[in-house]
């Protein structure tokens, strides 16, 4: 098993510490580095963070394996802040609930494909990796291979062994509406739960936290560099309905709205960058061509080996010309851009008229939102968040809700559009003439 960056022991016993260019060190307990160690973990090492991003930034060649630890890292810090003064009923118990937060956060990307979210819309139907029957014919998604992976595979053994809970305890946190038939999440009479999965998956949660300083740092640019410490000192917690949720500090509103407005830029600017999206179409074409000979396997121990070095590998003994564009790096060029709503930055018609002139031309759009917690988008996902108004070592003054506190949700209430035309190098000019653009 690959454990490179592994350097030495942690305080003399069997943990372990990992070198990481954003925190400088990560420590891993023993039992975290037996599950660190196994080989659904490891393989993320092969699944590049950020997809065709590597085009455009050229730095960008971090791992899922590196944004995990660095998302396990981070899961431990806030939930010693978020879980600061309050009193759990032994040692132990505030022990376990630390450990399966943490160990989430390490596990919940374990389902990505090669080149992470570009070969999401080629996954099987998720009826496929159901192990209870269930005939549900919607596509799979990354999350669905994770728990799949969690629950039905030798790393559900592999938690067993090391800790006083279970695979699908992990798996309730990694996905909020999964049902757990115990009480593990319980104690001094209320559910703990809804905080511990707000750390995970949330408006507010480790995986953002983590991947937008580190997406940032790998591609060289500035959007994603949010204050994280801040953020993560700022956590608190508040109850409602009888269960401990997540909350926030009044005086970390700011950076907060900085946060949320970095990840919406990141978005716009990065991860829909033109040169990525149109390798991410020459993708999708080959893939949905009769002649395409590769797929995701639905079969777990398959899936294993699946990783970006196997599809890369598939792509460079085709012939086919959209994946032969891809290992070339020779994809089709813009020839025509705009931003806006939905509407403004529609070009399906301006795609129509080049087919139907006999050029082929690949129309995408690419829309990006503020949030999808937030507004109409809210109620399908995690509970709210709750900001505590007040100064520290006072009494709590007012509580009300994130959503209702930042002005920034209202002032980006809507959806954010890139609509894009790309045509064959040799064929831009002629495009641009028959859409009536100016030509160099």
């Amino acid at each position: 098993i690959k454990m490179a960056n592994v350097l030495v022991n942690v305080d003399g016993g069997n943990g372990l510490e990992v070198r990481d260019p954003v925190y400088g060190r990560i420590e891993l307990a023993a039992n975290e580095r037996s599950v660190v160690a196994h080989p659904w973990v490891q393989r993320l090492r092969d699944i590049r963070q950020t997809g065709f991003s590597i085009f455009p930034f050229p730095g960008a060649t971090h791992s899922r394996y590196s944004h995990s630890l660095g998302a396990m890292c981070l899961a431990g810090r806030a939930f010693d802040n978020a879980t600061r003064g309050w009193e759990y009923s032994s040692p132990t118990v505030r022990k376990a609930y630390r450990d399966v937060v943490r160990l989430a956060a390490m596990c919940h990307d374990l389902g990505h494909a090669p080149f992470s979210h570009c070969t999401e819309f080629a996954m099987p139907p998720l009826s496929s990796l159901c192990f209870d029957g269930e005939q549900d014919e919607r596509r799979a998604t990354h999350e669905d291979y994770t728990i799949a992976i969690l629950m039905h595979t030798g790393l559900a053994d592999a938690i067993a062994r090391e800790y006083p809970f279970t695979a699908q305890h992990v798996a309730a946190l990694v996905d909020h509406r999964r049902d757990v038939p115990d009480d593990f999440f319980f104690d001094g009479g209320l559910n703990h739960r809804r905080l511990l999965s707000q750390l995970i998956s949330s408006e507010l949660d480790v995986d953002r936290l983590d991947y937008l300083v580190r997406d940032a740092i790998h591609t060289g640019t500035a959007y994603g560099r949010v204050d994280v410490d801040w953020l993560i000192g700022s956590l608190s917690h508040h109850v409602a309905d009888g269960q401990l949720t997540l909350a926030l500090h009044e005086r970390a509103i700011y950076a907060f709205d900085h946060f949320l407005l970095g990840r919406h830029h990141m978005f716009l600017q990065v991860y829909f960058h033109h040169k990525s999206v149109v390798l991410e179409e020459h993708l999708r074409r080959y893939m949905e061509d009769d002649g395409c000979t590769w797929s995701l396997p639905s079969d777990l121990s398959e899936y294993l080996c699946v990783d970006d070095a196997s599809l890369w590998t598939h792509l460079r003994a085709t012939a086919h010309p959209m994946a032969q564009r891809i290992v070339q790096r020779r994809p089709f060029e813009r020839v025509v851009e705009r931003h806006g709503s939905e509407r403004a930055a529609n070009l399906e018609d301006a795609a129509e008229r080049l087919l139907g002139e006999g050029i082929d031309a690949i129309y995408s759009s690419s829309t990006g939102r503020l949030s999808r917690y937030a507004g109409t988008y809210s109620a399908s996902y995690q509970p709210p968040i709750y900001v505590l108004e007040g100064l520290d070592k006072h009494p709590v003054e007012r509580v009300r809700t994130l959503t209702e506190v930042s002005g920034v949700f209202g002032r980006y209430a809507d959806a954010r559009c890139i609509g894009r035309i790309y045509v064959a190098p040799e064929d831009v000019r002629a495009a641009r003439q028959i859409l009536h653009l100016p030509v160099a």
